[in-house]
């Protein structure tokens, strides 16, 4: 078979999944001409079953072998030039050959699919190439460098060097590696780290280029080189990690050179050795021709390809864009998964998850929350939404204010109802821990040992309570744990960027105690290739550009559909459309199954060819009768194969999803408040 069935299988872009439009892949040769072939074939099949003259559907089938077979055909002399026999060129030969014996519509569809693999390998790759590139559009293509004189010149950013001093303005973002000289400002920078809550920078943090800069102005000094920034090491990462992974191929192609330099040999003995003991040329190359035919790897083809691209279709109808044969066939192989945390066990925005009055304020926790929600209701802030959206929960009006200010660093302030309310950082407590509201410092201190976020509230400058946030928590995300443990025999583990507070709390509420955090993209890549070395099949899970390296470097990658960056998507062998996490092991399971049929088709359709070879090298084996079965195995394994499309073959941890879709759950807020 062509080496090119395993190549990626693209999809029209799904909710949340990028991808060019159908114009733009017109555009590629091999695109066009295996859409030509399509037309052609199907065009010569319906003038067939029309009862055209036969001259007539002839030439529409012979303009298919024509306009699709070209590219494989030549791609098969090269291989033959560079000293080898590649199945491209025996499958062209085979379609000649059957041809020439009249069988024209069987040499037809083995040449169109050959035309649509080769197009949609060029598609893939053409994907994979922009969003590779299109990662490096992430920085701006300007800066503000500061000169000695401490005037501002616009330049170009490939023109930065290490120690030039760059002006980064509020909603800017960063244009290099660098450390922060002067300012304070929160960077938003999940698509590198993966951390949920934009991060606090003062002078001496680090900054990474294409992170987002917030409400406070930064002024950094570059300390690296473009070449060795952190999105161009991603880049790298990727490219390097997807060169690797090429060479995976289906079962059937690592025997393919093999079988194809016997086929051949076998069909040239059978052809010549007669003819040099006398043998009538004509009945000695029908001998050889039937042969070819019954010998040839149709069956075998459909043995393979069939049983995977059903599973494809059914993961597909269940939410999950398996981009491959190739990907379908060892997803059945994973034997430890590895996740990242932020946006894929999580849903990548905080909630608040409690609220904690101060006993000496005399508020409750319901005053506390709509005085927060009054001062925060103009802040743009991802912790001001989580605020916004618990009082709308509990249906807590929210009071008009004034004199709103927002503070970097600091947190908000305005007036609500004649009162001073400040809702900020834990830093905005009195430093006297025996104060009468020492309570507070207990309550921040609690909810930073468990890595959650928390904020205080004042009144008036006198603490009135404290906030803590989570990343809420996937609701199928423990039951996935269990059913991945149950299949690979191994818990799965964390790798995250965030810290080991958050990232043990999460692991604790999965289930998953093998976590790793702190992990910045190559540490990622590292650790997927530390759990490959103890000899089993690695699947990574993710959704981030952060993630890109992970997914290209595992076994198998799976990317979140929803929300997840273009470069994860198009790095990823398989997409959650859904964001479903409990279709991972149900895709699993698929895959082992299609594994099965796979074989089983294979030991039908050998057993098939060697069984008419037999007969037609110890007897004389009719034409009419070698076709009949060899076309009757074909249509046996390709039956075998479409009994995946079945729902019955998708199975395993039922959702927590209601019918809706949607994850349930209550508001950690209503609970506590």
């Amino acid at each position: 078979m062509s080496s090119t069935l395993s190549e990626p299988i693209t999809a029209p872009p799904a909710s949340g999944l990028p991808g060019p439009p159908l114009r733009h892949l017109l555009t590629l040769p091999e695109v066009r001409w295996a859409t030509l072939a399509t037309i052609l074939f199907a065009l010569g099949g319906a003038a067939q079953l029309a009862g055209a003259p036969t001259p007539g559907w002839w030439a529409l089938y012979l303009a298919c072998y024509a306009v699709g077979g070209w590219e494989p055909g030549l791609a098969g002399i090269r291989a033959l030039r560079a000293g080898t026999l590649d199945v491209d060129l025996l499958m062209i030969v085979a379609a000649l050959a059957a041809a020439g014996i009249g069988q024209v519509f069987d040499g037809a569809l083995l040449i169109v699919i050959f035309a649509t693999s080769g197009a949609l390998e060029a598609v893939a790759t053409k994907r994979t190439a922009d969003s590779v590139r299109g990662l490096l559009d992430l920085a701006p293509e300007q800066a503000n460098r500061i000169g000695i004189d401490g005037t501002e010149q616009l330049i170009d950013v490939a023109s930065l060097q290490p120690g030039d001093l760059v002006l980064v303005r509020p909603g800017e973002r960063i244009p290099a590696d660098a450390e922060v000289v002067r300012g304070l400002s929160e960077v938003d920078q999940a698509t590198i780290t993966g951390e949920p809550l934009p991060v606090l920078k003062e002078p001496g943090d680090e900054v990474f280029a294409g992170t987002l800069n917030g409400r406070g102005a930064l002024t950094i000094r570059v300390t690296r080189d473009a070449s060795q920034w952190l999105v161009a090491r991603i880049v790298a990462l990727v490219a390097e990690a997807s060169a690797t992974k090429a060479q995976t191929q289906l079962f059937i192609e690592k025997v393919e050179q093999r079988y194809s330099v016997a086929m051949v040999a076998a069909t040239v003995a059978l052809f010549v050795g007669p003819l040099a003991f006398g043998a009538e040329l004509r009945s000695t190359l029908l001998r050889a021709m039937t042969f070819m035919i019954v010998a040839s790897p149709c069956a075998v083809v459909l043995a393979t390809m069939p049983p995977l691209l059903s599973a494809i279709a059914n993961a597909g109808r269940h939410g999950v864009l398996v981009k491959s044969a190739v990907v379908m066939e060892r997803l059945g192989s994973t034997g430890i998964v590895a996740f990242d945390k932020t946006g894929t066990l999580t849903h990548g925005a905080p909630v608040l998850a409690a609220v904690h009055p101060l006993a000496a304020s005399g508020f409750s926790d319901r005053e506390v929350l709509a005085l927060a929600a009054a001062a925060e209701r103009a802040s743009e802030h991802p912790l001001a939404a989580a605020v916004l959206s618990a009082a709308r929960e509990r249906a807590i009006p929210i009071a008009q204010t004034d004199d709103f200010s927002s503070t970097a660093g600091r947190g908000v302030r305005a007036n609500v109802s004649g009162h001073t309310v400040q809702v900020g950082v834990p830093a905005l407590l009195a430093s006297d821990v025996d104060c009468p509201y020492a309570q507070g410092h207990r309550l921040v201190d609690e909810a930073q040992r468990s890595g959650a976020t928390a904020a205080v509230v004042l009144v008036d400058a006198v603490p009135a309570g404290v906030l803590v946030f989570h990343d809420r928590l996937r609701a199928e995300a423990a039951a996935t744990i269990t059913a991945l443990a149950e299949l690979t025999g191994r818990r799965p583990v964390l790798l995250t960027g965030d810290n080991l507070g958050a990232a043990g709390r999460i692991g604790l509420e999965v289930g998953i105690g093998d976590v790793r955090a702190c992990l910045l993209p190559e540490g990622k890549v590292a650790a997927v290739a530390e759990l490959a070395a103890g000899g089993r099949q690695v699947l990574a899970v993710g959704d981030g550009i952060n993630d890109a390296g992970m997914l290209a470097a595992a076994h198998t990658g799976v990317a979140m559909g929803r929300n997840g960056s273009d470069l994860a998507l198009q790095t990823a062998d398989a997409v959650l459309v859904g964001d479903d996490l409990t279709a991972l092991p149900n895709v699993i399971r698929l895959s082992r199954r299609a594994r099965t049929v796979v074989v089983a088709n294979l030991c039908i359709a050998a057993a098939v060819i060697a069984g008419l070879v037999a007969w037609d090298l110890a007897g004389q084996l009719p034409l009419p009768l070698g076709v009949a079965g060899h076309e009757g195995s074909t249509v046996i394994v390709g039956l075998n194969g479409l009994r995946l499309l079945r729902s019955s073959a998708w199975n395993g941890v039922r959702s927590s999803r209601p019918a809706g879709g949607h994850a349930t759950s209550t508001s950690p807020a209503a609970k506590s408040a």
